[in-house]
């Protein structure tokens, strides 16, 4: 079979880290007779150094006529100056939204013999396997009014968080189906409370629980869900969250499997379903992390697990999908880590760690 790939590695160690996942990707075209033709574009703040701009039209065009995005990471401190006209992370919105990509979805696994690595006690994170969906177009992050003016009191500034029924009802509607097809639990998260928006979203939620009485909806107000979810993180499954609060929370989701570098991400435009290809955008959830871009030290396992993603989803590869899943856990299981997982001893470098998972996965075929 034969599949185009748009690859965006952006800024910081977003190259680095989508490189490894290309070699990996490259791998799988090699043990199961597909071809994956590799088109590259500018995005973030190489794109506005070297184009005047976050995304070019054409880089858009690119994504949009692919069968799958696979992102690295945007932004970093060069281009952070607040009273800039335009900002690297500009791309990823436009990006989104010209591809209609709606469900960000963030699996959570914690790997056994990574344990030590992580700052809790093994005993509350053994076994921890969950999904966190954000809702990824609408809410805090798009709504109108927002901006900045200077009024006679000083400086004021002003954010709009809006939601409409059509925008929760789909997210929700990815939440159930994907809690029905794992444990059939769905904790649907808002700030009811407070939030206008977040009873809209309890109200809906409730209402297409009727559409679903084998799973058990559970409502939970953000700041109880972001204390539980470290101190008993095995009661949830499937988490179901705005976009601002679907984005706190899975990065806090990333302290339960000891490091950002090990955790992919998938944006969707439709509710995830087997065997049927849905065009979407991969990346890992990590930022651009310019400390360390450039010394080869950054961990590849995200972007290569949202690889093996896109290959589930978007190109219905799941024999394929599988097989890279096993060889990263067979390589770490194998003791090898990056500095970010690392508990003394040697280290594995970004582009040694993207070869292991090659050599597992060929070793398996």
């Amino acid at each position: 079979m034969e599949f185009d790939i748009a690859v965006l590695g952006g800024d910081g160690i977003g190259p680095e880290v989508t490189q490894q996942s290309v070699k990996v990707l490259k791998s799988v075209e090699g043990l199961f007779g597909h071809r994956f033709n590799i088109k590259e574009g500018d995005v973030g703040g190489a794109s506005i150094d070297k184009h005047g701009t976050p995304v070019k039209a054409e880089v858009l065009d690119v994504a949009a006529s692919a069968d799958a995005v696979l992102f690295g990471a945007v932004g970093g401190p060069k281009w952070d100056d607040p009273s800039a006209s335009m900002r690297p992370e500009e791309a990823i919105l436009q990006l989104r939204a010209h591809l209609g990509v709606f469900a960000n979805i963030r699996p959570v696994k914690v790997y056994p013999w990574l344990a030590d690595s992580s700052v809790l006690k093994p005993s509350v994170t053994k076994d921890v396997d969950l999904v966190v969906i954000r809702e990824l177009t609408g809410g805090l992050y798009y709504a109108l009014p927002k901006g900045r003016t200077d009024t006679p009191q000083g400086l004021s500034a002003v954010d709009t968080m809006r939601y409409s029924e059509v925008e929760i009802n789909r997210i929700l509607r990815v939440g159930f189906e994907l809690a029905r097809s794992r444990q059939k639990k769905l904790a649907s998260v808002d700030k009811a409370n407070v939030l206008e928006c977040s009873r809209l979203w309890r109200f809906l939620a409730t209402q297409m629980s009727e559409d679903y009485p084998d799973v058990q909806l559970e409502h939970v107000l953000v700041d109880s869900c972001a204390m539980l979810l470290i101190q008993q993180p095995n009661r949830y499954d499937v988490i179901v969250a705005g976009n601002t609060f679907g984005d706190i929370l899975s990065d806090e989701a990333a302290v339960l499997a000891s490091s950002m570098g090990l955790l992919p991400s998938a944006s969707l435009s439709d509710v995830p379903v087997a065997g049927r290809r849905i065009p979407g955008f991969y990346e890992p959830i990590h930022g651009t992390a310019p400390d360390i871009a450039g010394k080869g030290i950054a961990n590849p396992i995200g972007s290569i697990l949202s690889m093996a993603m896109m290959l589930r989803y978007s190109l219905s590869l799941t024999e394929e999908a599988a097989s890279v899943e096993r060889a990263v856990d067979r390589v770490l299981q194998d003791g090898y880590r990056t500095a970010d997982v690392a508990v003394g001893g040697a280290t594995t470098s970004t582009a040694e760690m993207g070869d292991q998972v090659v050599a597992a996965l060929g070793s398996a075929g």
